[in-house]
Parts: structure tokens; sequence; C-alpha cells
């Protein structure tokens, strides 16, 4: 039978995203050199929140970017055909920074493995650190989040659907079953 339940609510969104904010700053020593590369397409809005909020911390602008990562899928002969989407670079670059790669969900690991990729089509960071709002295990690569709002234990079967304002008009997080 199918189901659907919420397992973050606009407000545990928004504590998230300050916690993580909070976070990079502690483990950045105030986030000197960082840049935020939001991953499209939640990633963007997301690197943008965690930019708005550590200028209200901190009165600190981090560069903000985005990194689509289509080109660089392992999958793109498996799934429906995708439109490619804008890489914008933060200002100043990402050579000798901290780059923050920003997603909404962390799964098998491919995706940041396809992110990996498409950042060494941009420059050499001097670190690469990831944050995510949600991470659902199952991986399939050794990669691991910096940063995690919500670690959600599930299974194969279930879902992940993460909706953001900017998005899709509102914020929440839940969990379903496959249909």
């Amino acid at each position: 039978m199918p189901y659907s339940k919420i397992v973050l609510t606009d407000a545990d969104v928004q504590r998230v995203v300050d916690r993580i904010a909070h976070q990079i700053l502690e483990k950045t020593h105030g986030a000197q050199d960082v840049v935020l590369l939001g991953i499209a397409t939640r990633g963007v809005p997301l690197s943008r929140r965690l930019a708005e909020r550590i200028r209200t911390f901190e009165n600190l602008s981090l560069p903000v970017g985005t990194l689509d990562i289509t080109l660089y899928r392992d999958d793109l002969r498996q799934k429906a055909v995708r439109a490619v989407g804008r890489t914008e670079e933060p200002a100043g670059g990402i050579d000798q920074r901290r780059v923050v790669l920003v997603d909404d969900v962390l799964f098998s690991g491919r995706t940041i493995r396809a992110a990996l990729d498409a950042l060494s089509d941009l420059g050499r960071p001097s670190a690469v650190q990831l944050a995510v709002l949600v991470d659902r295990g199952h991986r399939q690569l050794p990669i691991r989040a910096d940063y995690v709002g919500k670690n959600i234990p599930t299974a194969l079967s279930e879902q992940v659907k993460v909706r953001l304002a900017e998005i899709d008009g509102v914020d929440e997080v839940r969990l379903e079953s496959a249909a």
C-alpha cells in the first residue's frame, strides 16, 4: 500500500539550514576562502539559503555558484533525455579555495562523483566538502557528506522527495513508497 510521510516540515528545513550554516562557519574557521556551489536543481536554492544565513550570522558574503552535472552522469544512456542546465562559476572562481558542494539528497553517491568530475573542469580547489539536506544511505561509492541536515534511514523501495519554496512553492521533505 503506497504511503507518504512528512519527515521535515517548513520549520524543520529552516532549522536544518541554519545548523549547516553554523557548522560550515565552525569547521572552516569563519568560512575563509569558502565558496558554495549548488548542484542543480535543488542544491542551487539550498546554497543560496546557506549563503544568506551565513551573511546574517557573520555579516560575511560568500560567493555562490551553480553546477550542472548532466553531461557528467554515468547513467545518461539509461534515463530519459534531460536538458542541460547552466554552470555558473562563483565570483573569483574556485582555484585555491574551499568549495562546499551543496545538494538536497545524498543517496548512491553517483551525483557527487559526477559533480567532482564537473568541478575538475572548472579549476583546482584547495579542498572540496559536501553539504546535504538529507542523507538516506545506500551508498554505491565511497562518498560521505561533511555537513548533513538529517539522516533518514530508508529502504531501497522508498523515495525521499525534497520540495523547496523557490521551485515547488513549499518547504518539506517526504518519505514515500515507490509507486
